[in-house]
């Protein structure tokens, strides 16, 4: 889906970061709030939009649909649709990996590496249009480095995958949601519902 000509709210709560970012019509950032948090996504993202926002209001949301986080993805999802039904607009997902990859701004192919828990990793190799060149792994290290073959690998799972691998560029970075806007349409028109490479870690508890 295309929005060029609107305002646009972008929020990822996909990693251990809480980030938002607000675009004007012409695409180009205004403002943003990126804080590194760990856990507490539910307490500190609605009052981070609240500044961000300032009263004004947007015509579109882009938000992360990861994968990464379980519960911080789910907060993310929960706050944008909130704000959709509130401002009757347009919701989009986007992929958490891809925004990560964003990151770089060199010219080149790289990959996105985030903890899977498990001892496993999320990751995908992007080329530098930010197109996918791979499909998403959800794997253990020894064997993501088998299916990564890009230099520079970015992200908090970045340097678990370049130990593994014996090669390449780790940068430990988080994904920000001020580069939205570069990430291809397809990449940022999935629907608002989260994307997990495996289950969850909780289950519901059996009746007894």
């Amino acid at each position: 889906m295309s929005w060029e000509s609107d305002v646009i709210l972008a929020i990822d709560t996909s990693t251990a970061a809480c980030s938002a970012a607000l675009f004007d019509s012409d695409g180009q950032c205004i403002a943003h709030r990126d804080e590194v948090i760990g856990r507490g996504h539910s307490e500190r993202l609605v009052p981070m939009l609240d500044e961000l926002l300032d009263g004004r209001q947007a015509d579109g949301i882009l938000v992360g649909v990861g994968p990464g986080s379980f519960t911080g993805i789910r907060v993310g999802i929960a706050a944008a649709q909130g704000l959709a039904i509130a401002w009757n607009c347009e919701l989009s997902g986007m992929s958490s990996l891809a925004l990560l990859a964003a990151g770089d701004s060199g010219d080149g192919d790289v990959a996105a590496a985030v903890d899977g828990g498990h001892g496993e990793l999320f990751v995908q190799q992007f080329d530098a249009r930010l197109r996918p060149t791979t499909d998403m792994f959800n794997l253990p290290p020894d064997e993501a480095a088998d299916c990564i073959g890009a230099e520079l690998v970015i992200g908090p799972g970045a340097g678990a995958l370049v130990d593994a691998r014996g090669s390449g560029r780790a940068v430990e970075a988080l994904p920000s949601a001020r580069n939205a806007l570069r990430l291809p349409e397809e990449l940022r028109s999935f629907p608002p519902r989260p994307v997990y490479a495996r289950a969850p870690d909780a289950r519901a508890r059996s009746a007894a």
